[in-house]
């Protein structure tokens, strides 16, 4: 029996290749993003997967669209439960410099990359069945023990403070066996990491799903990279 899936952010990059590789695989994806009607690839994507790909409407920043969702969400599921819940959704700022750096830079990353996925796990948990896994996609610049110079505070400090609630989560979860994972995808040729980077969007969402479907109650809570190598906090 396929899987259902939840991935956020999955109008372009990672979520896209997220859903993408899971559509191949035969699961059952529900696949967000803020504005479904311009995301071009997705719903094209929808129209070669009928009735394997449901596409919603969600702003993991905002309350009131997170209420929204989880109404229409329980709709769309009509008593089934997701097995897995793939937070990728995030949002960072380019070009920091020290002394300009912005309070709604710093907000919107927190909102976005920490608070947001945040709460909608909790706000999604009664529809989480037991033993299922919820994948937030973290960094490594989330790192304390890995800073070595200045450099996009707000994504970095937005994505410490993911993982702290990550590992949160993985407290409160683990009396129904819910593993909690924070993960790294290495640096991937997106339109956030850039042509420049050294992973291609298949190999980075092909490795983090092998990490996702290997992972044990043991480790949730855990930060790992997309080859499943422990990261320091």
């Amino acid at each position: 029996m396929p899987c259902t899936v939840l991935v956020t952010g999955a109008n372009r990059g990672l979520g896209l290749e997220f859903t993408r590789q899971l559509l191949a695989r035969g699961e059952a994806v529900i696949a967000t993003c803020r504005q479904p009607a311009q995301a071009t690839a997705l719903q094209a994507l929808g129209t070669a997967h009928p009735g394997q790909l449901r596409v919603l409407a969600l702003d993991v920043a905002s309350e009131a669209a997170r209420v929204q969702f989880t109404a229409v969400l329980e709709h769309t599921l009509a008593g089934a439960a997701l097995d897995l819940l793939i937070n990728n959704a995030g949002v960072l700022q380019p070009g920091e410099r020290f002394g300009q750096v912005t309070q709604a830079a710093l907000e919107e990353s927190l909102r976005t990359n920490a608070i947001g996925p945040f709460l909608l796990v909790q706000a999604l948990a009664a529809h989480l069945r037991d033993g299922a896994t919820v994948a937030n996609l973290s960094s490594q610049l989330g790192s304390i023990a890995r800073v070595a110079r200045f450099g996009t505070p707000s994504y970095c400090a937005g994505k410490a403070a993911q993982n702290m609630l990550g590992a949160q989560l993985a407290q409160a979860l683990a009396p129904r066996g819910i593993v909690v994972l924070q993960l790294h995808p290495g640096w991937v040729q997106t339109d956030m990491g850039g042509p420049q980077a050294s992973l291609s969007a298949q190999e980075s969402a092909a490795g983090l799903l092998r990490v996702i479907e290997r992972a044990t109650p043991a480790q949730s809570g855990a930060f790992l990279d997309w080859q499943g190598q422990t990261l320091p906090w």
